[in-house]
């Protein structure tokens, strides 16, 4: 892994790319991808030789985690980025600070920053957008079509679907709930759950109260925040689980977070494997 050379200024930042950097020197792109589902995008799309960099969340494919990190998304450090000799960023509209955007921006560095995608359906548009992005067109549009149809295949449920409560730790907090609107939201509603987390938008900390008025039938989380619980005893013991009828029945259902909350090649797989989760 190169060492990231760390610098204060946007003139020691220019002065780094006239380092290492000749205009128009490069034979072919160079790209930093920062958001795990953008850099499953561009694997995807077979870019991967071209990407030579990623933020921490770029957890998938294998060879990503490999590759040299420039921080968190919404964390980005234009130095880190700059040292990687990038021609072009690709990255959520997420991305921060605003002052490493107009660094990157103003030392000649194409950055594309692209809607955070909220549906399952947005999976597809993102993937149609980043094959414009890097001339794939062709490429994104058959995987997009993929993805479509994998979901498009996943049954509609006849009878009542079941209650959903997603739980997500995030850093050092506590656990927390997804409500409308959230991706986990979006991907229960299309494997053919209800999400149990009613009458409001986003995520709320997690309350005995609430947990016990939703009545989940299933608790779904991610690998990493199960960890962040403490593991799948701590989390069935959470005053706000343990007295619903998922906790009764000990019926957790834990996916990969990329996998799961990714909205990206992979979002067809999701679905039938949540689908199938379900039953």
């Amino acid at each position: 892994m190169r060492a990231m050379t760390r610098l204060s200024s946007l003139p020691s930042l220019l002065a780094l790319l006239a380092l290492t950097l000749p205009a128009c020197a490069l034979a072919s792109p160079r790209l930093v991808s920062l958001g795990g589902g953008v850099t499953e995008i561009l694997f995807a799309l077979g870019k991967g030789p071209q990407v030579v960099g990623v933020d921490v969340s770029s957890l998938w494919p294998p060879a990503a985690q490999a590759l040299p990190k420039v921080g968190y998304v919404r964390a980005a450090s234009a130095e880190g980025i700059a040292s990687l000799r990038p021609t072009h960023v690709i990255a959520p509209d997420s991305l921060a600070p605003p002052a490493a955007i107009e660094q990157l921006a103003a030392a000649g560095i194409r950055v594309d920053r692209l809607p955070e995608p909220r549906t399952v359906a947005d999976a597809a548009v993102r993937i149609r957008a980043i094959g414009a992005l890097v001339d794939e067109a062709a490429a994104a549009e058959a995987l997009a079509r993929a993805v479509e149809q994998r979901v498009a295949a996943v049954p509609v449920p006849t009878g009542e679907r079941p209650a959903v409560l997603f739980v997500f730790v995030h850093g050092s907090g506590g656990l927390q709930v997804g409500g409308q609107g959230t991706v986990a939201d979006a991907m229960i509603h299309a494997a053919g759950g209800r999400n149990a987390a009613r009458g409001y938008t986003g995520y709320r900390p997690l309350t005995a109260e609430a947990a016990v008025a939703a009545a989940p039938t299933v608790i779904l989380a991610t690998d990493r925040s199960l960890a962040g619980a403490g593991g799948l005893d701590a989390l069935l013991a959470h005053p706000g689980i343990a007295l619903t009828p998922a906790g009764q029945a000990k019926r957790v259902v834990v996916m990969d977070d990329l996998l799961l909350l990714g909205l990206g090649p992979r979002t067809g797989e999701a679905v039938e494997r949540l689908h199938m989760a379900l039953k």
